[in-house]
């Protein structure tokens, strides 16, 4: 009988579906067993060629070779991790290989990732697919007895290649043409180029904004206030001239008001829902400062090494009806410092189902983000995964609690002939606020509405009578729009760049979003590393290179709503409702559209000069600058130096290139001349996240307060 080959997307997800399918007896990149043998990817293994490997007229970058529109994009081997690729081919097709199991990440990109491997080592085999949305022993086990074929997720494939292909198309023409247009290195995407829209126009928003004057009047009535209000002020508390806020003033002291309104309604305040990727995103960002990025890091560090959540990269806020019983054994099993809370979610240790937590229509392709069925160690957490796990569970408790009940009270009084408004607020039931969403949260700013309707109100009624005590006068101006957080931006991208905070529109946004709960933080992360974004504090601005880039692009390419469109047919592809070619077919036309705007309509612009393109000095790199006093790792002959992308060595036959990215990916900081430089003295260098180590060839990434390397990086790549 013959081996089932299961690839996962990483040698720790590897292992550990090995060790619950029985797999101990290592091998070349993979551990065997009786039925099984498992091996793994390193993320991506394969990808498309670059447009000089497709033909050697694409080498010089000039229009007369635009657009760029291949029939076909061959894939190719990545270089740097082609002995693992060259493993997995073996495995995989080999004569004593019956089937295989695609057992990368449960999303488009893991599915991606597996079948452009299949495609690339030419394999035919059979393959069905294991889909998970938790790494505990339990949900590999139960994974592996509901195997599904890998037929079932042809739509998701072609989703993923489309995604793959419209990149390659709109950033290799686009790029190119407004390289050659402007002679400065621009960086455009599909993606990313709509995302700096919405920073560029929330800066332009700030910097025209003229601050207005005005006055607003408050009447004490002894035992309530009151803000004078009018229908024809905009807003309506708003007086435009101080001379007018005075008279009413002078008006209105000693006079006596008559209540003309009052009404008490109780009203209910719905719990949170639970966390979808970018929700918690938002919160992490709001609550603990932590980026995206970070939180998808930290999440993922969660779900694949500690088991503690389960899959993070889903864009659905719901639960199955299936899971219900794995919940009330989730909530059991949470730590101690959460059981006090637990009572009030399983009351009478029944879970309260509503169709805001269990709805099986709304659970995409993986349920919401919760903890999973098992006793978390929190000793054994980094403090950034112990302060996310802690927001995770509290939310799943919250979910689950009774609503929020309160009276909402409105009264009108008048007098002197104006009018005065005053609301109050009194909680009957407090609910889900008895779960605080983190230990210790900060105290939220109140702005005078707040601090009005939590002011205690006497029983009124109408006609009741008040001598107004006093009248004061105070003067505001208008205040600009806050520039972007990570929290703020990730909502603009969910809703296509419309401000919205409507939970209900937001829902109704879904899936016409600027990319994907999996992919918005590595957006922001490549604005802020080409230049176009830049980080001020808990701020995102944009920069006036990311300005000018915005204002040489045409609405086609920049517009956030269209790129909404654009992955709203995606999903469309991936459920069978849009045919692939005629979406390819769209990129193609807007591609050709984007070189000709270029090269014939695009304004005069000049870029600074640090943007300038330097002599181009072989395959896809530019002018390079000398690292003094360095020498090469590798071959310890040649000296290193710095281009726009990575440091490489000046020796013609030494292949050490070392990319500035090539360790973000695993939590690593983005290399600079500094860190390189002192790297090649030290051999170790301790920073903020964590400590780099140069061995055998070799950068290891250890991240704070792990013993273990995150990522590896071998320093010999093939130059690009």
């Amino acid at each position: 009988m013959g081996k089932i080959v299961v690839i996962a997307e990483k040698p720790s997800v590897g292992r550990d579906i090995a060790r619950v399918i029985g797999c101990s007896t290592r091998g070349d990149g993979c551990l065997i067993g009786e039925k099984y043998i498992v091996t793994w990817a390193v993320g991506h293994l394969v990808t498309l060629s670059e447009p000089d490997e497709l033909d050697e007229k694409y080498k010089k970058w000039s229009f007369s070779t635009l657009p760029i529109l291949p029939e076909t994009i061959p894939l190719k081997v990545i270089g740097s991790t082609r002995s693992q690729f060259s493993t997995v081919k073996k495995l995989i097709n080999d004569k004593d290989t019956d089937s295989l199991i695609c057992a990368t990440d449960a999303g488009r990109e893991g599915e991606l990732i597996f079948r452009y491997i299949y495609e690339k080592a030419g394999c035919k085999k059979p393959f069905d697919r294991l889909w998970i949305s938790s790494m505990t022993d339990e949900a590999i086990s139960e994974g592996f007895r509901n195997i599904q074929p890998g037929a079932v997720y042809d739509g998701l494939y072609e989703s993923a290649q489309c995604r793959s292909k419209a990149d390659w198309l709109v950033g290799m023409n686009a790029s190119r043409a407004f390289t050659l247009r402007y002679n400065t290195l621009l960086s455009v995407g599909r993606v990313q180029t709509p995302t700096l829209a919405i920073l560029v126009r929330r800066r332009r928003e700030i910097e025209n904004f003229k601050p207005e004057g005005y006055c607003t009047v408050t009447a004490d009535f002894g035992d309530y206030r009151g803000v004078c209000f009018s229908d024809q002020w905009e807003p309506d508390t708003h007086i435009a001239k101080k001379e007018e806020a005075e008279k009413i003033a002078g008006e209105i002291k000693g006079k006596t008001g008559e209540v003309v309104f009052a009404e008490t309604s109780r009203k209910k305040e719905l719990p949170p829902q639970l966390y979808d990727l970018t929700s918690l995103q938002r919160d992490a960002n709001r609550l603990l400062g932590f980026t995206a990025d970070k939180t998808l890091k930290i999440a993922q560090s969660l779900y694949e090494t500690q088991k503690a959540l389960t899959y993070p990269r889903t864009d659905s806020r719901y639960l199955p009806p299936d899971m219900i019983p794995r919940v009330v054994q989730t909530m059991k099993l949470l730590p101690d410092v959460y059981r006090t809370y637990v009572p009030g979610a399983l009351r009478d240790g029944k879970l309260p189902v509503s169709k805001r937590t269990v709805d099986q229509t709304k659970v995409t392709d993986h349920h919401a983000i919760i903890p999973t069925a098992k006793k978390a160690d929190l000793s054994k957490f980094s403090d950034d995964e112990r302060k996310l796990y802690d927001l995770v569970a509290r939310r799943l408790l919250a979910a689950f609690y009774p609503a929020c009940e309160y009276d909402a009270t409105k009264i009108v009084t008048r007098a002197g002939g104006y009018d005065f408004r005053t609301n109050g607020k009194s909680v009957i039931v407090n609910g889900w606020h008895d779960v605080p969403p983190m230990e210790n949260p900060p105290k939220p700013k109140k702005n005078r509405k707040d601090e009005e309707e939590e002011q205690a109100l006497p029983v009124l009624n109408i006609g009741d009578t008040r001598t107004v005590r006093e009248a004061k006068v105070k003067e505001d101006t208008t205040k600009p729009p806050s520039p972007h957080t990570d929290a703020s931006l990730l909502l603009a991208m969910e809703t296509a760049g419309k401000e919205l905070e409507d939970e209900e529109l937001v829902k109704q946004m879904k899936g016409s979003g600027i990319g994907t709960p999996a992919t918005r933080a590595a957006i922001i992360e490549r604005l802020l590393q080409v230049g176009y974004v830049q980080r001020k504090g808990k701020t995102l601005q944009a920069t006036d290179k990311g300005v000018q880039l915005i204002d040489v692009m045409p609405g086609e390419i920049s517009s956030p709503e269209l790129t909404g469109r654009w992955e709203l047919a995606l999903h469309d592809i991936t459920d069978g409702k849009q045919d692939a070619g005629r979406f390819l077919e769209g990129i193609n036309r807007m591609c050709t559209f984007l070189v000709d705007y270029a090269r014939d309509r695009s304004p005069a612009m000049s870029f600074p000069e640090d943007a300038k393109r330097g002599k181009r000095t072989g395959r896809g790199s530019y002018k390079t600058v000398p690292l003094e006093g360095s020498v090469c790792p590798v071959c310890g002959k040649g000296q290193m130096t710095e281009s726009q992308r990575a440091f490489s060595c000046t020796e013609k036959e030494c292949r050490c290139t070392i990319w500035k990215d090539c360790l973000t990916r695993g939590g690593g900081p983005l290399l600079t001349d500094k860190i390189i430089k002192l790297l090649l003295e030290k051999k170790q260098v301790a920073g903020s996240t964590g400590t780099l180590v140069l061995r055998e060839g070799k950068i290891l990434f250890y991240p704070k307060g792990q013993e273990s390397a995150s990522a590896i990086r071998s320093l010999v790549y093939e130059k690009k």
